[in-house]
């Protein structure tokens, strides 16, 4: 189901792409816009990881140069019965990771060096868990492309009314129309996608850390953090921001995320039940000693 709702979803996307094109250059251009998706789509299946990881100036490391790390990943993807990813860490001061890769055999899970300073331990792998979940569930190509195709429709649509020429020129309020309509209807499509797939990865990522309520803490603390200040790569290309396990958005209308509070509501939600506490007996060892 989750892989035709991905199908469904890419190709909307597709298609509002070559409408687009349609608008603006007549029958000609939508055929060069599906040329140009297609082509797009084929370089992003291949490229994906290299493309975001290039994007953020991540840098790889591994058991020498970053064991604590390094080793808490592989437990993590071993916990979560994965093939060992590449790890890559982040030059940047604001907290946020992310992962990416066309499939669990070619992922890569990144954290900024921000996120690795703010945390706890446990805040830390329960954070690189829920990047596992989504190389688990395989949402980490689908993002990669959405954003791909979004921001290429947003960029066209921005410069609509320079194209198109002779009987292949169009309405001017219908070019108009498109120029404003195309980037938030390509935005409703990514928000479709990128929404569902956080609250699954989030329910992965407690199941493999063990530890939901660390997921939540870890939540409540970089929201805050990411507002005030975005990633570097963010603040350049506002696409990246749905990589994230938080973005930097001020609205959640038009965020590709579910409200933080809503997620940190479903996480606490999934801690098992304190046991009650028997007054009338004490342990031995209570430091009070018996009364």
């Amino acid at each position: 189901m989750n892989g035709m709702k991905t199908a469904m979803l890419l190709a909307a996307l597709t298609a509002l792409f070559m409408a687009l094109g349609f608008m603006i250059g007549g029958p000609r251009g939508a055929m060069l816009a599906f040329v140009v998706a297609a082509g797009m789509n084929l370089f992003t299946y291949w490229n994906a990881d290299k493309i975001v990881l290039r994007m953020h100036n991540a840098r790889e490391v591994d058991a020498q140069s970053a064991p604590d790390f390094y080793t808490m990943v592989r437990d993590l993807a071993r916990n979560a019965g994965l093939p060992m990813p590449r790890v890559y860490i982040v030059e940047d001061d604001s907290p946020n990771a992310f992962a990416t890769g066309r499939n669990p055999q070619n992922a890569a899970v990144a954290a900024t060096t921000g996120l690795l300073a703010m945390l706890s331990r446990d805040e830390i792998a329960a954070v690189m868990a829920h990047e596992l979940g989504h190389v688990r569930n395989r949402d980490t190509l689908v993002m990669t492309m959405v954003a791909t195709i979004a921001g290429a429709i947003s960029m066209i649509a921005n410069f609509g009314l320079f194209f198109g020429h002779g009987e292949d020129r169009p309405n001017p309020i219908v070019a108009i129309l498109a120029v404003v309509m195309a980037p938030f209807a390509a935005m409703i499509v990514q928000m479709a996608i990128s929404r569902t797939r956080e609250f699954g990865a989030d329910r992965a990522g407690a199941e493999i850390s063990g530890n939901p309520g660390a997921l939540a803490s870890a939540l409540a603390k970089i929201a805050g953090a990411a507002q005030r200040q975005p990633t570097q790569a963010a603040a350049h290309n506002p696409a990246a921001a749905q990589l994230y396990i938080v973005p930097t958005s001020v609205s959640e209308l038009f965020s590709t995320h579910p409200a933080t509070e809503r997620r940190i509501a479903a996480l606490q939600a999934m801690q098992p039940a304190a046991p009650p506490v028997r007054r009338h007996a004490r342990s031995a060892l209570d430091p009070l000693g018996p009364r």
